[in-house]
Protein backbone atom coordinates (compact mmCIF):
# COMPACT_ATOMS: atom_id res chain seq x y z
CA UNK A 1 0.00 0.00 0.00
CA UNK A 2 1.02 3.10 -0.92
CA UNK A 3 1.10 6.38 1.52
CA UNK A 4 1.79 10.11 1.72
CA UNK A 5 0.43 12.28 -0.47
CA UNK A 6 0.46 12.57 -4.24
CA UNK A 7 3.56 14.80 -5.35
CA UNK A 8 2.76 17.84 -7.07
CA UNK A 9 5.99 17.11 -9.49
CA UNK A 10 3.62 14.27 -11.08
CA UNK A 11 2.24 16.78 -13.37
CA UNK A 12 5.61 16.62 -14.99
CA UNK A 13 4.92 12.88 -16.46
CA UNK A 14 3.26 14.78 -19.48
CA UNK A 15 3.27 11.82 -22.00
CA UNK A 16 1.37 9.47 -19.74
CA UNK A 17 -2.39 8.37 -20.97
CA UNK A 18 -2.90 6.10 -17.91
CA UNK A 19 -2.40 6.84 -14.50
CA UNK A 20 -3.68 4.19 -11.91
CA UNK A 21 -3.24 5.16 -8.27
CA UNK A 22 -6.78 3.92 -6.80
CA UNK A 23 -6.78 1.48 -3.67
CA UNK A 24 -3.78 3.02 -1.69
CA UNK A 25 -3.59 5.11 1.64
CA UNK A 26 -2.67 8.61 -0.45
CA UNK A 27 -3.36 11.55 1.64
CA UNK A 28 -4.39 14.81 1.21
CA UNK A 29 -5.63 16.65 -1.99
CA UNK A 30 -5.54 15.83 -5.16
CA UNK A 31 -2.72 18.32 -6.47
CA UNK A 32 -3.90 20.81 -9.38
CA UNK A 33 -0.81 19.95 -11.05
CA UNK A 34 -2.45 16.87 -12.11
CA UNK A 35 -4.66 18.87 -15.21
CA UNK A 36 -0.63 19.12 -16.81
CA UNK A 37 -1.53 15.87 -18.00
CA UNK A 38 -3.32 16.34 -20.98
CA UNK A 39 -2.41 13.16 -22.88
CA UNK A 40 -4.87 10.82 -20.42
CA UNK A 41 -7.36 9.09 -21.49
CA UNK A 42 -7.72 7.09 -18.25
CA UNK A 43 -7.79 8.63 -14.83
CA UNK A 44 -8.00 6.11 -12.17
CA UNK A 45 -7.73 7.42 -8.36
CA UNK A 46 -10.36 5.60 -6.40
CA UNK A 47 -10.74 4.18 -3.48
CA UNK A 48 -8.12 6.28 -1.14
CA UNK A 49 -10.02 6.87 2.00
CA UNK A 50 -7.68 9.73 3.25
CA UNK A 51 -8.08 11.43 0.19
CA UNK A 52 -9.57 14.88 0.58
CA UNK A 53 -10.79 18.11 -0.75
CA UNK A 54 -12.37 19.41 -3.86
CA UNK A 55 -12.08 18.43 -7.07
CA UNK A 56 -9.58 20.55 -8.60
CA UNK A 57 -10.70 22.47 -11.72
CA UNK A 58 -7.89 21.63 -13.56
CA UNK A 59 -8.89 18.75 -14.23
CA UNK A 60 -10.65 19.81 -16.97
CA UNK A 61 -7.34 20.54 -18.98
CA UNK A 62 -7.65 16.76 -19.53
CA UNK A 63 -9.39 16.86 -22.70
CA UNK A 64 -8.85 13.16 -23.89
CA UNK A 65 -10.14 11.75 -20.56
CA UNK A 66 -12.50 8.64 -21.31
CA UNK A 67 -12.51 7.47 -17.60
CA UNK A 68 -12.62 9.53 -14.88
CA UNK A 69 -13.10 7.42 -10.96
CA UNK A 70 -12.61 9.35 -8.03
CA UNK A 71 -15.23 7.20 -6.49
CA UNK A 72 -14.54 5.92 -2.18
CA UNK A 73 -12.70 8.99 -1.41
CA UNK A 74 -13.38 11.82 0.96
CA UNK A 75 -13.77 14.87 -1.65
CA UNK A 76 -16.28 17.54 -0.63
CA UNK A 77 -17.05 20.66 -2.46
CA UNK A 78 -19.09 21.05 -5.56
CA UNK A 79 -17.93 18.98 -9.09
CA UNK A 80 -16.14 21.72 -10.58
CA UNK A 81 -17.87 22.89 -14.07
CA UNK A 82 -14.72 22.04 -16.01
CA UNK A 83 -15.63 18.35 -15.55
CA UNK A 84 -18.54 19.27 -17.96
CA UNK A 85 -16.81 20.31 -20.57
CA UNK A 86 -14.83 16.82 -20.94
CA UNK A 87 -16.54 16.03 -23.72
CA UNK A 88 -15.00 12.11 -24.55
CA UNK A 89 -15.90 11.19 -20.99
CA UNK A 90 -17.69 7.55 -21.10
CA UNK A 91 -17.45 6.74 -17.91
CA UNK A 92 -17.52 9.43 -15.53
CA UNK A 93 -17.46 7.72 -11.37
CA UNK A 94 -17.73 10.07 -8.26
CA UNK A 95 -19.40 7.79 -5.89
CA UNK A 96 -18.84 7.21 -2.38
CA UNK A 97 -17.40 10.77 -1.69
CA UNK A 98 -18.79 14.21 0.37
CA UNK A 99 -19.63 16.01 -2.78
CA UNK A 100 -22.37 18.65 -2.36
CA UNK A 101 -24.40 20.96 -4.83
CA UNK A 102 -26.52 20.31 -7.38
CA UNK A 103 -25.96 18.05 -10.82
CA UNK A 104 -25.82 21.24 -13.93
CA UNK A 105 -27.58 21.05 -16.89
CA UNK A 106 -24.35 21.21 -18.50
CA UNK A 107 -23.99 17.32 -17.80
CA UNK A 108 -25.48 17.54 -21.19
CA UNK A 109 -22.46 18.23 -22.78
CA UNK A 110 -21.54 14.83 -22.01
CA UNK A 111 -23.17 13.02 -24.98
CA UNK A 112 -20.24 10.34 -25.22
CA UNK A 113 -20.97 9.42 -21.90
CA UNK A 114 -22.06 5.87 -21.14
CA UNK A 115 -21.79 4.98 -17.67
CA UNK A 116 -22.50 7.64 -14.92
CA UNK A 117 -22.25 7.00 -11.11
CA UNK A 118 -22.51 9.77 -8.29
CA UNK A 119 -23.69 7.88 -5.54
CA UNK A 120 -23.33 8.17 -1.96
CA UNK A 121 -22.81 12.02 -1.89
CA UNK A 122 -24.71 14.84 -0.66
CA UNK A 123 -25.95 16.16 -4.01
CA UNK A 124 -28.86 18.39 -4.25
CA UNK A 125 -31.85 19.66 -6.36
CA UNK A 126 -33.52 18.18 -9.21
CA UNK A 127 -31.80 15.59 -12.43
CA UNK A 128 -31.38 18.30 -14.73
CA UNK A 129 -33.39 16.97 -17.66
CA UNK A 130 -30.72 17.01 -20.08
CA UNK A 131 -29.13 13.79 -18.84
CA UNK A 132 -32.58 12.58 -20.23
CA UNK A 133 -31.09 12.95 -23.78
CA UNK A 134 -27.62 11.20 -23.05
CA UNK A 135 -28.84 8.44 -25.29
CA UNK A 136 -25.84 6.45 -25.13
CA UNK A 137 -25.98 5.65 -20.75
CA UNK A 138 -26.06 2.51 -20.44
CA UNK A 139 -25.84 2.80 -16.10
CA UNK A 140 -27.06 5.47 -14.13
CA UNK A 141 -26.36 5.31 -10.49
CA UNK A 142 -27.68 8.37 -8.41
CA UNK A 143 -28.89 7.00 -5.16
CA UNK A 144 -28.43 8.02 -1.71
CA UNK A 145 -27.98 11.11 -2.37
CA UNK A 146 -30.24 14.59 -1.12
CA UNK A 147 -32.00 14.83 -5.11
CA UNK A 148 -35.67 15.91 -5.88
CA UNK A 149 -38.17 16.55 -7.65
CA UNK A 150 -40.06 14.22 -10.87
CA UNK A 151 -39.16 11.65 -13.51
CA UNK A 152 -40.02 13.16 -16.63
CA UNK A 153 -41.32 11.44 -19.97
CA UNK A 154 -38.08 11.90 -21.68
CA UNK A 155 -36.37 8.79 -19.42
CA UNK A 156 -37.98 7.07 -22.50
CA UNK A 157 -35.41 8.50 -24.84
CA UNK A 158 -32.46 6.57 -22.83
CA UNK A 159 -33.07 3.26 -24.68
CA UNK A 160 -29.61 2.02 -24.27
CA UNK A 161 -30.16 2.18 -20.53
CA UNK A 162 -29.79 -1.37 -18.69
CA UNK A 163 -29.13 -0.02 -14.64
CA UNK A 164 -31.17 2.71 -13.37
CA UNK A 165 -30.25 3.55 -9.43
CA UNK A 166 -32.35 6.22 -7.96
CA UNK A 167 -33.25 5.32 -4.21
CA UNK A 168 -32.29 6.35 -1.29
CA UNK A 169 -33.07 10.60 -2.12
CA UNK A 170 -35.40 13.16 -0.21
Amino acid sequence: ELTGSIPSEIGNLVNLTSLDLFDNEFTGSIPPEIGNLINLTELFLHSNPGLTGSIPPEIGNLVNLTTLNLHGNELTGSIPSEIWNLFNLTTLNLHGNQLTGSIPSEIGNLTNLTYLKLSDNQLTGSIPSEIWNLTNLNYIILHSNELTGSIPSEIGNLVNLTSLDLFDNE
